[in-house]
């Protein structure tokens, strides 16, 4: 939204520009001046008109979608809730391996961290053998949420 008002109020500036510098046709540096801006506010213009083509955000679009569903909803505000949504499934998917850690009398939820991203779980620390690595990846990738376990777990013999 910032964007649109923000490229209106260009081509806005842009046309009392050019209207300005076409009451001043004596100066050719103000003609000169008057063209580019001209042509820069209709590449804007262009740009815009292109813009909302692509998002389906045209007067015919808009009144399909407003009598089918009631409301208008484009890609780039799914996006945005997309985002804080796998935020949130990022947080349960860590929450949920390092519960697991927890319960497990092998592993460690001291010695091992959880993080996500995306989907993908990176498990980082240390454990007394290689064998636990494999149970920690394990048991990451059995939480839902999780697309991929990437492990730079370390063997550390305790002492």
């Amino acid at each position: 939204m910032r964007f649109l008002l923000t490229l209106l109020v260009g081509i806005a500036l842009g046309i009392a520009a050019v209207w300005y510098f076409n009451h001043n046709k004596n100066n050719s540096q103000f003609q000169t001046a008057g063209q580019e801006i001209k042509s820069t506010a209709q590449n804007a213009g262009n740009a815009l008109a292109d813009k909302l083509r692509s998002w389906n955000l045209d007067s015919e679009h808009i009144t399909n979608e407003l009598a089918r569903t009631g409301r208008v909803i484009r890609d780039k505000a799914n996006a945005a809730g997309q985002a804080l949504k796998d935020a949130t499934a990022d947080a349960r998917v860590t929450a949920a391996i390092k519960a697991k850690l927890v319960r497990d009398p092998d592993l460690s939820a001291w010695d091992i961290h959880v993080s996500t991203t995306d989907g993908v779980v990176t498990i980082s620390g240390s454990v007394s053998s290689p064998d636990l690595i494999g149970k920690a990846m394990a048991l990451a990738l059995d939480t839902d949420g999780a697309r991929q376990v990437i492990s730079t777990l370390q063997v550390k013999p305790k002492s």
